[in-house]
């Protein structure tokens, strides 16, 4: 068997042994990026958010962490098993900051022509305010050489970066981060604070006009900085003992940690203010959503961009069973049904959805498959909007009054009780994430598997891969179908307007950042994006992004599909497919594949 080689270390590189083209191409693509930035106005509008109290501002972050990112980036090198790399130094501090520099210019070449130019006609989002910050203040003069100073000191901190060992680079990052979080934060730490009666900590921390204190920022970078030293490698220990375990004892351990997850669930609730359960039932509706969508995304591999129908259905089915206010062509002798009776009708009228869906564009396959889909999700909504259902809809004005979920007596949840709202979301996604977990491990969810992976080979299989197609749309039907009943009495009204076609393309990016296939990688996916940036109407944590939300959104999409595309919690199985290429090469440069070896004699066979 052959030895794995290892990369073998060179003395660093002169410092001014540099790749001017890498950094020009680096430098000139930040310095694009934020001058586009610059224009969208997003610095401006965000200046009166305080991160730090009267020292820096939610606005400077937005620039500056470009510049950062400028001279960490123009350092990465790709280094394969077996060829040499040089030792890091004062080169990679001196390209970040070339590189910080050449990015800073296109922020004061901007400056310059707006100070020069009158360029509010082509560029609407821009407004004095816009040139007052790229001046820093003062003159644009003073600010053209100010941002190159700036530029090629931030774009050396983080060429440093890699001139430090593992350990420390990851304290400064931990720290730096850890600060950025606690300040953004800011709003529902203090709300929480209020309920556990430690306000006197939030006043230590956080200013009274906002923004964390000195002390803050101080007390948050040693804690953060005091975990990444100690606590990460004990914490990377213990999950390597939890993933190691078989049998009895990972059931055990499992069964502890589902426990865990209940109790947190039942008890965070009744600890946290009004806000942070509001956004955290905003944030189960779109697990709802999403884990209906992973099966027919991440396991059916069925692009579906029109599954927002299923979450209108839910919704309008659920308002016109038991709101009184329903449309003037239903009978008035018709009784309000109870909410959870309408239920059962709603997943009848769900299922049946995804059949008459499913079944005409069943046999198309990608582009056109979601080119259809697409379709057919904006004629449910205009269909809810026409005047020919408008007896039953509503039309235009939608159905109101619509009652909340009187649960055995005891309560009622609506929207105006966010924190029992919650429960009642959660207990739903524990459902619907056994039900996707049990599908999952079922022949159903390996037949599912097989379709996405090559349709052709698993219909030579054996596999009806109509039928199976079909029972993916049902599923994902059904579930949304449960977000759309709570919703519509969480809201208590409905409206055409909150099924449009931005929903779908939501779901789908929280599902694709998550990691599709994959039922954590999609629960993290909805709290990174719905919990801090908003849905399509619901607010987030960051309020202050809500202007830019989807611009964010794009660009964190190219981002995965260009650098992470199995999501943030990739499922394995979807990991190798998409990585297939990477595992062979490294395999072949191990020496673990030889061309010349013969498969039936234990080699691996060349791919």
């Amino acid at each position: 068997m052959s030895k794995t080689m290892t990369p073998e270390l060179a003395p660093p590189r002169a410092v001014l042994d540099q790749d001017w083209g890498r950094i020009g191409r680096f430098g000139g693509l930040i310095a694009l990026s934020l001058i586009f930035v610059a224009l969208s106005n997003m610095p401006v509008s965000m200046e009166t958010f305080d991160l730090i109290a009267d020292q820096v501002t939610l606005g400077d972050v937005s620039l500056w962490w470009l510049l950062l990112v400028a001279g960490f980036a123009v350092g990465k090198e790709v280094v394969l098993e077996g060829m040499t790399t040089h030792a890091r130094g004062p080169r990679d501090i001196v390209a970040g900051a070339c590189t910080g520099a050449v990015a800073a210019a296109g922020l004061s070449v901007l400056a310059v022509l707006i100070d020069n130019f009158d360029l509010r006609d082509p560029l609407i989002n821009w407004s004095p305010q816009t040139l007052e910050k790229l001046s820093l203040g003062g003159s644009v003069g003073s600010g053209v050489v100010l941002w190159l100073v700036a530029g090629a000191a931030i774009g050396g901190v983080g060429g440093s970066l890699h001139v430090l060992s593992e350990r420390p680079r990851r304290l400064f990052v931990t720290m730096l981060v850890s600060v950025f979080l606690i300040a953004i934060l800011e709003t529902v730490l203090s709300d929480i604070s209020e309920d556990i009666a430690l306000e006197w900590l939030a006043d230590i921390v956080y200013a009274k006009r906002g923004g964390l204190t000195i002390v803050g920022v101080v007390l948050v970078a040693v804690l953060s900085g005091a975990y990444s030293w100690w606590g990460r490698v004990r914490a990377q220990e213990a999950k390597e003992r939890f993933q190691s375990l078989e049998g009895a004892d990972r059931t055990r351990g499992n069964a502890i940690a589902f426990g865990l997850v209940a109790v947190a669930t039942v008890v965070l609730p009744m600890v946290l203010g009004g806000i942070t359960n509001e956004l955290l039932a905003n944030v189960g509706l779109f697990v709802l959503l999403a884990l209906g969508l992973n099966i027919v995304v991440g396991l059916a591999g069925i692009l579906d961009l029109g599954y927002v129908a299923f979450f209108a259905i839910g919704g309008y089915t659920t308002a016109i069973l038991t709101s009184p206010n329903r449309g003037e062509s239903w009978p008035d002798w018709m009784p309000d049904t109870p909410w959870f009776a309408a239920l059962l009708l709603v997943m009848v009228f769900a299922a049946l959805t995804g059949l008459f869906i499913g079944a005409p564009v069943i046999r198309m396959r990608g582009d056109y498959l979601a080119i259809v889909t697409l379709g057919f999700g904006e004629i449910i909504r205009l269909l809810f909007l026409s005047d020919w259902l408008g007896g039953y809809t509503g039309a235009a004005q939608g159905i109101t009054n619509i009652p909340g979920v009187n649960v055995f007596g005891l309560t009622t949840v609506k929207g105006t009780n966010p924190q029992a709202v919650f429960y009642l979301v959660a207990a739903f996604c524990a459902v619907a994430i056994y039900v996707s977990w049990r599908l999952e491990k079922s022949r159903l969810g390996r037949a599912w598997m097989a379709v996405r992976e090559d349709e052709s080979v698993a219909e030579a299989m054996g596999i009806n891969t109509v039928n199976v197609k079909l029972m993916a749309f049902v599923v994902g039907a059904v579930l949304a179908s449960f977000s759309g009943a709570i919703f519509a009495a969480k809201v208590g009204s409905i409206f055409p307007t909150s099924f449009i076609i931005l929903v779908s393309i939501v779901i789908l990016v929280v599902v694709i950042v998550g990691g599709m296939g994959n039922i954590a990688g999609v629960i993290a996916g909805a709290v990174v994006l719905i919990g801090v940036l908003g849905g399509p109407k619901q607010p987030g944590l960051l309020q202050e992004f809500s202007n830019f939300k989807l611009l964010i959104y794009g660009a964190l999409l190219i981002w995965m599909m260009l650098q992470k595309p199995e999501g943030l919690i990739p499922n394995v199985r979807r990991t190798r497919e998409l990585h297939q290429e990477e595992f062979l090469q490294d395999a072949w440069l191990r020496g673990e594949i030889d061309t010349d070896a013969d498969p039936s004699e234990g080699g691996v066979a060349p791919a």
